[in-house]
């Protein structure tokens, strides 16, 4: 259970790119497959070579980032339909990974395996302290994800990030202040694959091997974990939403160490995650869960007393192309309320 744990909270880190894509941005991306593979292909490789496991993490994600970019320079540039770019970047990755592990050996070009069971790992110094897959290491993995998530929380207050929050929830609104969204999706793409290839990367060597075909159905886990912790958990806030993503990532993995342990087919795993996944959109809406509010805002329940998310936004979005308070908007908003008051005005000194 301890091992599932700790990899659940590994895998928060992949949650958390899911949920800039699909939550934040509303943008299909069907990169993670690849990307994930990627990242442990990159890290494992550099790894084998006698590179410092460290830097090799790091350039997994950055190899990430580039994948993201790729995609979204197909879609915002090359004008291709958003799930089709993800796909054409997917399928190319996956010759791509096979070459970039095929780098570790003279004789072969690509192969689609790496064992990393003798070579030094990110988690090496923590079994050197005698404290691999105990609590303590679970408290340590859970800081460094803590950090990332703190680090995406504090992304998306900027006004970068507001941009990309408001180009998600209405993309023409926020381009007639004069913001560029084709920057903000390829800048969200970005940001979100290279979380998943630096997941990628710790998982490879928290398993100890990079397999090509250990990214395969995982947009599928990611949105399972986000779906299913967001529903549990709500997502009325940033930092409740993203919070929700990680847990719903380690809460995923324990249904599925528990789904094993009854002597489920490891094979049905997928239909599991499935069913998780319409379970958790389906269940806020019916039955006693709806006596639950924070179960029925994150069903999609409108809250009418607050502020729409997108005007904030893209109030703070206009601070990044200079837009102030001589923009259209302003002045509107002024005019119908001088309108209104010269109307109540005029009722007046009729009735007089």
């Amino acid at each position: 259970m301890i091992g599932a744990l700790e990899l659940g909270i590994i895998y928060g880190v992949m949650a958390l790119g899911v949920y800039l894509t699909f939550k934040v941005l509303n943008f299909p991306d069907l990169t993670v497959d690849g990307s994930f593979t990627t990242g442990a292909a990159v890290a494992a490789s550099m790894i084998t070579l006698g590179q410092n496991p460290w830097l090799a993490t790091l350039a997994g994600g950055a190899a990430g980032i580039v994948a993201g970019i790729i995609t979204g320079v197909l879609h915002t540039k090359g004008k291709i339909d958003g799930l089709l770019a993800g796909i054409l970047t997917m399928i190319a990755l996956w010759s791509v990974n096979l070459r970039i592990m095929g780098t570790t050996k003279e004789d072969a070009v690509s192969t689609s395996n790496l064992p990393l069971l003798r070579a030094d790992t990110v988690f090496t110094p923590l079994a050197d302290a005698g404290i691999s897959r105990t609590w303590m290491s679970i408290a340590f993995v859970a800081v460094a994800v803590i950090v990332v998530k703190l680090l995406v929380d504090w992304f998306l207050s900027t006004n970068q990030g507001l941009a990309i929050q408001a180009t998600g929830d209405n993309g023409p609104m926020i381009r007639s202040f004069g913001v560029s969204t084709d920057r903000t999706t390829i800048l969200t793409l970005a940001l979100s694959n290279g979380l998943v290839a630096l997941c990628g990367a710790l998982v490879a060597q928290y398993q100890g091997f990079a397999d090509i075909s250990m990214g395969i159905g995982l947009i599928l886990v990611g949105l399972a974990s986000v779906i299913l912790g967001q529903a549990v958990f709500g997502q009325k806030f940033i930092w409740i939403a993203s919070l929700a993503a990680v847990l719903g990532a380690v809460l995923y993995r324990l249904i599925i160490f528990f789904a094993l342990q009854v002597g489920l087919d490891p094979n049905d795993m997928k239909f599991v995650t499935a069913v998780l996944v319409v379970a958790a959109l389906l269940l806020p809406r019916w039955g006693f869960l709806k006596r639950v509010p924070r179960l029925r805002r994150a069903a999609g329940t409108i809250v009418l007393d607050q502020p729409a998310p997108a005007v904030a936004a893209a109030d703070s979005a206009a601070d990044v192309t200079g837009i102030g308070d001589e923009g259209t908007d302003r002045p509107v908003t002024a005019a119908a309320g001088s309108s209104g008051a010269a109307t109540r005005t005029t009722t007046q000194n009729q009735g007089e």
